[in-house]
């Protein structure tokens, strides 16, 4: 009880830190890919549209992010069960391969020899750079059509009780559908192509961010509903341990008064 109370105030303390981190950059990440999306609808072939290529699918890259470390009730088995129903259903008839973010699932899917890489030691320095290495290889192999589609598998953070699977599409960009309702009349400067090269690159890596963040301050928040669990069933437990003790020593204590009373008639008579 004492153990899990512990974990649970260590986890507490690292939700606070992660959970700002997360609400501070989803304005700004929702904003950039509302902005990509729109612009998207714009591209044309000979406008740098190398992300937004629509090819036939056979081979699928699914990017599963979990933590290095369990005692997180289901928050990483929700993820394993996921992707492996996009694998068997969704995807079942591609060539499907994994990039784990996070020990747990290069665990699981390692097995399949499928685990193009493991990123697990990211969470050592979970920086905005070091998640930009991982976006610019993801795009990288899309371009050389390696991979003809990508999708990110994470845990959306909610509150520190609830998590919400997400599986987004991060390649090929998809376009937002033109509304009548919305003005897409925009003036690019310096040019729609030099926008384009800098922004969609910059708009991937901050949506991968996003999601291992999102996935960081998640883990902290099932860790720390998980360690309150235990240690109200250790609470529990504990009480349910003294009235047992207690009982027994009270029957240990009148078998024996008995046993001196019955000596001392047995004496008397």
């Amino acid at each position: 009880m004492q153990i899990t109370s512990a974990m649970k105030m260590v986890s507490a303390a690292k939700l606070k830190k992660a959970q700002d981190a997360i609400t501070a950059m989803r304005p700004y990440s929702n904003k950039l890919t509302e902005l990509l999306q729109s612009l998207s609808a714009t591209l044309d072939a000979d406008s740098g549209s190398k992300y937004s290529a629509q090819r036939e699918v056979k081979n699928v890259l699914i990017v599963a992010v979990t933590s290095n470390r369990g005692l997180a009730g289901a928050f990483n088995s929700n993820i394993i069960k996921q992707v492996t129903k996009l694998t068997n259903e969704t995807y079942a008839t591609k060539d499907v391969s994994y990039l784990a973010i996070g020990k747990k699932a290069n665990d699981a899917f390692n097995k399949t020899n499928k685990v193009i890489a493991n990123k697990s030691d990211l969470y050592d320095d979970l920086t905005f750079d070091n998640v930009s290495e991982i976006a610019e290889m993801l795009m990288e192999k899309f371009v050389s059509g390696e991979f003809d589609k990508i999708e990110i598998v994470y845990n959306h953070f909610r509150n520190a009780a609830t998590q919400i699977i997400m599986t987004e599409q991060f390649l090929p960009i998809v376009p937002v559908e033109n509304d009548t309702n919305v003005n897409l009349d925009y003036v690019f400067e310096p040019s729609k192509l030099e926008i384009v090269e800098e922004l969609i690159p910059k708009s991937l890596k901050t949506q991968l961010y996003k999601g291992i963040r999102d996935s960081f301050a998640s883990e902290h928040g099932a860790r720390m509903t998980a360690m309150h669990k235990a240690t109200d069933n250790a609470t529990e437990l504990r009480d349910q341990l003294k009235l047992t003790y207690n009982k027994a020593r009270q029957a240990a204590i009148t078998n024996e008064i008995l046993e001196i009373v019955g000596g001392a008639e047995a004496l008397n008579n």
